[in-house]
């Protein structure tokens, strides 16, 4: 087989240990390999926004966006991190035999703190903290994150923590599984835990066909399962959900799911054996059930829960934008600005304009409220920003050049543009850097106030970890009402540089889309 197989892997210990594992497999196969490890989506720019696209996991998006990009042929996931609908055009190749599948709890000095009525349990995780108060309601249950070595190092170094809880499957593949360790059998795992999952294009026949190879079929089984019941309960809710299913000597599919309260006081169980074979209908007699027996009114107070707002955005995100948050963000949304569109009189365009300056979406919006696209005779247009060129050229006309940002479109327009003097269509608060710049360069700016911002923020309540801005109008509108605290996450440049004024961290984003400003807030929480 001639055909490379670059193999897309996240950089971290447990991650490549999984990649290496493929890429063992199929080299013993005689298949030739190549790791490639991805760090951050921020190059690899989509022409589609990636909620068209279907990407939403935390810890898959960077892969899959490298997949469709044609980057890598296949990527390596843990099963149980990969969201239950996978984006379109991208399928599950093939996952590997499954190994542990316990949550493992690694104590500090002896058991006997299992018997007593205090103790500290460390977990980042909602479906063992429910399971745990569940079984012990009067300890106290504390948060972790971070890699395993980690989460490892803080039990260690904190004096007050009894105890924390991991993947069985993430210590033993990294050789670290301490001697003062338990395997948790009552606790339900995660669906699919314990399982290594490969996707692939769909299209992609000859590189489907090879990863099919290692493609091992009772697991395959058994973590359909569960992740189908885990699609059907979830909802789009984040809940304390556990499934685990196994086929018996006897060839029997053995299938038991649970759904918990958030702090464990109600559990709702269930408990389903089939012959092999007859087991397609399992998932969802099994969610089916859960749902009967109130876990639509759990589900419900789980998604109405008391949540306390972590991060703010300054623009309303839509259903979609949310849904790509990191689990650990509950974020508030509004529109800090409101826009309205300026009455303009016919003379600005009695003539045609040579050249012309857009420099947003809603300057588009505001002379297609005064104007029809056939009176607007622009002769060279300019743009700031990609999705302000793909509108202009829809409802307008061709765009001459655009740049990312207003300092790069001045700078290109003094080296290449034809004449001395552009027509700039602003809003009523704008930074002055294209038309500092052009004039400094004598070149005539006419600027004409298309439409008038306002700033229309609103106080919010609590402390943030961080707020999301999108242009130095937002970032002036929020702190009318606010205290600059926390993080700015910025769309680009230019919001950074408003936001470098009051905020002591500031982010910017790779690329100036608002899914990017996402992908900054959710590193901040990995």
């Amino acid at each position: 087989m001639s055909k490379i197989i670059r193999i897309g892997t996240r950089d971290s210990q447990l991650a490549m240990w999984q990649a290496k594992t493929v890429q063992s497999q199929l080299e013993h196969l005689g298949h030739k390999t190549v790791l490639v490890p991805i760090k951050s989506t921020g190059d690899l720019v989509l022409d589609k926004p990636l909620h068209e696209l279907g990407i939403t996991g935390v810890f898959t998006k960077t892969l899959d966006i490298a997949m469709l990009k044609g980057i890598i042929d296949i990527a390596v996931h843990s099963l149980k991190d990969v969201p239950t609908v996978l984006p379109n055009g991208i399928i599950q190749a093939a996952v590997l035999k499954r190994g542990n599948i316990n949550d493992t709890l690694v104590f500090k000095d002896n058991e006997e703190f299992l018997s007593a009525k205090d103790a500290i349990i460390a977990t980042g995780s909602l479906r063992r903290r429910a399971q745990w108060l569940n079984r012990y309601p009067t300890h106290t249950i504390v948060g972790l994150r971070g890699n395993v070595n980690s989460r490892l190092e803080k039990l260690e170094n904190n004096d007050e923590w009894d105890a924390a809880i991991f993947a069985g499957a993430g210590l033993g593949r990294l050789n670290l599984t301490p001697e003062n360790s338990i395997n948790l059998g009552w606790m339900i795992p995660a669906p699919a835990q314990g399982a290594i999952m490969i996707t692939a294009l769909d299209a992609d026949e000859e590189t489907k066909a090879i990863i099919a190879e290692i493609n091992d079929e009772v697991t395959e089984i058994c973590t359909s399962i569960e992740r189908e019941f885990l699609n059907r309960l979830e909802g789009g809710c984040t809940a304390p959900i556990g499934a685990i299913c196994y086929i018996n000597k006897e060839e029997e599919i053995n299938f038991k799911g649970i759904l918990l309260s958030k702090d464990g006081s109600k559990k709702i169980e269930v408990v389903k054996v089939v012959p092999l074979g007859n087991h397609h209908n399992v998932a969802e007699f099994c969610a089916d059930y859960i749902i009967g027996k109130g876990g639509k009114v759990l589900i419900d107070e789980l998604t109405q829960g008391d949540k306390i707002t972590n991060i703010y955005s300054t623009k309303q995100l839509t259903n979609d934008q949310k849904a790509l948050f990191h689990d650990d963000v509950v974020a508030e949304s509004n529109d800090d600005i409101k826009i309205n569109p300026n009455r303009l009189s016919k003379t600005i365009i009695r003539n045609e304009i040579e050249n012309v300056i857009i420099t947003s979406q809603n300057t588009v919006e505001s002379l297609l409220t005064n104007f029809s696209a056939i009176e607007l005779q622009f002769k060279n247009i300019y743009c700031v920003g990609r999705k302000t060129k793909r509108m202009v050229e829809k409802r307008i006309g061709k765009v001459k050049h655009y740049e990312q940002y207003a300092k790069d479109l001045a700078e290109y327009m003094v080296e290449y543009m034809d004449g001395a003097e552009v027509t700039y269509f602003s809003s009523n608060l704008r930074l002055d850097t294209i038309p500092d710049i052009l004039s400094e360069n004598n070149i005539k700016v006419n600027e004409v106030e298309a439409y008038e911002t306002k700033l229309d923020a609103k106080k919010v309540e609590g402390e943030l970890d961080g707020v999301m801005f999108y242009s130095p109008s937002t970032v002036q509108s929020f702190l009318k009402y606010n205290e600059a605290n926390g993080i700015a996450f910025c769309i680009g440049e230019t919001t950074a540089t408003e936001a470098k004024k009051h905020f002591k961290e500031v982010r910017v984003a790779k690329v100036p889309l608002v899914e990017s400003v996402v992908e900054l807030v959710n590193e901040f929480y990995l």
